[in-house]
């Protein structure tokens, strides 16, 4: 088998153009001032309606769109002030309608003068379309407009760039109006307002509720009781962006304790350590010197029996899973574990224990890969990220690291539901479980979420009706089922590529994600198992058959596109006999009050043989994707989320293997190039600065091994190749925890 390589090099840079270009809507669109008319008499009873609710000292007001939009088609001079961007604004978005007439639908907080200046712009546009344009404004209208065949004469009225602006803004934009939350108030929950420019602590002094900083979670997500959720219904609807509950459920996981048995575990020594978030863990276990253990639960809480199993066979797996489970020895070894007790079985607050994780990992931050095995009953929304799943993203971000969570479990008698909070957090690895054939388990939930990201993110084997895992559990050896015990395997195997090989995060979830998908997955993804079932063996993720090459390359976005285009592929009797698989990760920063648009930072990879034309140098990708190239395809913002997984934070893309192969012409000298570019949701440019891990597979079509050969082309071009071998890096981590005695 061949080992993994590691790709180091220099990355180019460019900012690429600016500006948009001018606008127009599509070739058939057309605006009709009856629409116009429309929008204004919506924003007129808007404006009725705030000028009576001065609770918020402005408006927040939600612009519905015919259908998804891309950034580029959100108005431009609508609901802003002169100039400004009116996207600053969005306090939020979400999802309405049905499957295949979905609808963006946008909340703006803005002044009530901006409403005002917005309803004199589109008045003055309908009267402009109504006399110049007989009432309807076409693509070619307003492309004569933009060329110059067509004088604009109403500068003083309108600006060109406005009166164009408007025309489309409108044509994008349904209608507008206020959202009123439409909740049950019937238990504890965790409210998010919309943010406004008054701090939730002076609105709840208005409204008549006790605000209290130690039940706030952010600044504008706070726990309420059902009477204080009524009466902030009753004064205020329209804060209200997202309610949970807070009450949260560890689903049963079948566990049939045995005798115990006197098992023998070596003394620990320089093992990394994981960190696991559970129930309490039992120290009357056979490796309770493997694990270290804090209590998080307050000395005030009593504890039974029953509290320490979850937690101790969760944490069982991961110090010690393959001796109880021989079967499914993956060649990690044993792991040391700081175990944090945060939860009793059965109930627990999901805002105790927010607080609890971030405590955890802001004060352990030598621990880089943790495990999280706790999850709802409840399925998660369709419009919001759950507040769990938020923080833990959020918690990601600042910290540099990964949490491991399980797929959350449903009734095996029953339809699948959708997965339960916090297996909708879209930075962590999200697992789910297959039986030992690998098809999803009895009690298997699914994804995707918010419509449309892939969770789960992979699969692995968790225990079945027949088929138990194997634990530790206070009084002896155990046999369960659930997602919960599917997790700590890939926890195991994310511990071993960051901590004992020295992968970053991202690159080692890449190759997790790559190794479950394979060949002749194109991109797409299982709602029920991800993107594949993680392989046993901890060597088939980090080596490769003879007949393939696999290499490793990591970069940081400091500019539009950062790319290369010398990466040598070898040549065979003039072609390039290899199929091309390429996976991108990156951690972006999330934004739970952004509902449906979760995530700020998009990366589009582009991956494949570089070609000239027309003085220019491009990347033929091998998934077709010519988004961003001059002259590339436009696309409409469904299709460039289906087809190139826009705004998600993992990309696969894959050819298919094929009886018959037909090795690949070869451009020029042969080189191949990878190009991510970087977009922005807002303003913010919350992507520069930000790592990504690439793992490229080369499969040789005829079965040769051309490693060597591509390790010496990358040479000449100037990359440093690492060979990783497992064995020697395993070597270099042990002699650098070794303690030093003076």
């Amino acid at each position: 088998m061949n080992n993994i390589l590691q790709l180091k090099g220099q990355f180019e840079y460019h900012n690429g153009k600016s500006g948009g270009g001018m606008r127009n809507i599509p070739v058939k669109g057309i605006v009709e001032s009856q629409h116009l008319i429309d929008l204004i008499s919506d924003l007129r009873s808007l404006q009725t309606y705030w000028r009576e609710h001065t609770l918020i000292k402005g408006a927040l007001v939600s612009v519905y769109y015919t259908s998804v939009v891309a950034k580029s088609n959100r108005i431009h001079s609508l609901l802003c002030r002169g100039a400004s961007d009116p996207n600053v604004s969005i306090r939020g978005a979400k999802f309405a309608g049905e499957e295949p007439h979905i609808q963006h639908v946008f909340t703006y907080y803005v002044d009530l003068d901006i409403i005002a200046e917005t309803i004199a712009r589109l008045t003055a546009t309908k009267e402009i379309v109504e006399h110049d344009y007989n009432g309807k404004i076409s693509h070619e209208d307003i492309k004569a407009l933009n060329s110059g065949h067509k004088q604009y004469k109403y500068q003083a009225l309108l600006s060109k760039t406005n009166f164009v602006n408007v025309v489309v803004d409108a044509f994008y934009v349904q209608k507008f109006s206020v959202d009123f939350s439409e909740i049950d108030i019937n238990e504890e929950s965790i409210i998010t307002l919309y943010r406004t420019s008054v701090k939730t602590e002076e609105l709840f002094r208005a409204i008549g509720i006790d605000y209290l900083n130690a039940k706030q979670i952010d600044e504008n997500t706070i726990l309420l009781q059902p009477d204080e959720i009524a009466h902030l219904k009753e004064s205020a609807p329209y804060l209200i962006a997202m309610k949970v509950r807070d009450l949260r459920e560890i689903p049963s996981e079948e566990s049939i304790a045995c005798d115990p048995r006197i098992a023998q575990i070596p003394a620990p020594k320089n093992e990394p350590i994981i960190g696991v978030i559970d129930t309490p863990f039992s120290k009357d276990v056979y490796f309770k010197d493997w694990v270290s253990y804090e209590n998080m639960l307050g000395d005030g809480i009593e504890l039974d029996a029953r509290d320490y199993s979850h937690g101790t066979e969760v944490t069982s797996i991961i110090v010690d899973g393959p001796t109880i489970n021989p079967t499914l020895d993956d060649g990690c070894g044993r792991f040391r574990v700081k175990h944090f007790g945060v939860a009793k079985k059965g109930r627990f607050s999901s805002f105790t224990i927010l607080r609890s994780i971030r405590k955890a990992v802001s004060q352990n931050r030598d621990i880089k890969v943790w495990n999280l095995s706790l999850g709802s009953i409840l399925p998660i929304k369709k419009n919001f990220i759950s507040p769990e799943a938020a923080e833990l993203d959020k918690i990601q971000s600042e910290f540099d690291v990964i949490f491991v969570i399980a797929g959350t479990n449903g009734d095996p008698d029953q339809r699948p539901i959708p997965i339960g909070a916090p297996a909708d957090s879209l930075n962590s690895l999200v697992v789910n479980s297959v039986t030992l054939e690998g098809n999803p388990a009895s009690y298997h939930r699914i994804g995707p979420v918010l419509s449309f990201f892939h969770k789960p993110d992979v699969s692995y084997y968790g225990g079945d009706i027949g088929q138990p895992m194997h634990v530790c559990t206070p009084t002896g050896e155990g046999f369960v089922k659930g997602t919960s015990f599917s997790a700590p395997w890939i926890t195991r195997k994310m511990a071993y590529l960051i901590c004992k090989l020295g992968f970053s995060r991202e690159v080692a979830k890449a190759l997790i994600i790559d190794a479950a998908a394979g060949w002749n997955r194109q991109d797409s993804a299982s709602c029920s198992i991800g993107y594949g079932v993680v392989p046993q063996r901890i060597e088939d993720i980090v080596k490769t058959q003879d007949d393939e090459i696999r290499f490793v390359m990591t970069g940081i976005t400091d500019a539009y596109e950062t790319y290369t285009y010398k990466i040598p592929v070898p040549i065979y009797k003039d072609k390039q006999p290899f199929y091309a698989r390429a996976t991108l990760c990156y951690f972006p920063k999330c934004m739970r009050d952004q509902g449906v648009d979760y995530t700020s930072t998009e990366m589009d990879i582009h991956f494949g043989r570089v070609k000239e034309e027309g003085g220019k140098a491009t990347i033929s990708s091998i998934n077709s994707n010519s988004q961003g190239d001059d002259g590339g395809k436009h696309l409409y913002e469904p299709e460039a989320r289906q087809l190139y997984r826009k705004w998600d934070n993992v990309k696969l893309i894959s050819e298919e293997l094929k009886p018959r192969a037909v090795p690949r012409k070869v451009y020029g000298a042969g080189m191949w190039g990878l190009s991510i570019k970087t977009k922005e949701l807002l303003k913010e440019k919350n992507g520069r600065g930000l790592s990504f891990g690439v793992v490229v597979t080369l499969k040789e079509m005829y079965g040769e091994n051309r490693i060597d050969d591509f390790i010496k082309l990358c040479m000449m071009r100037g990359w440093i190749v690492n060979r990783i071998d497992v064995e020697n890096q395993i070597d270099i981590y042990n002699k650098a925890e070794e303690e030093i005695e003076f």
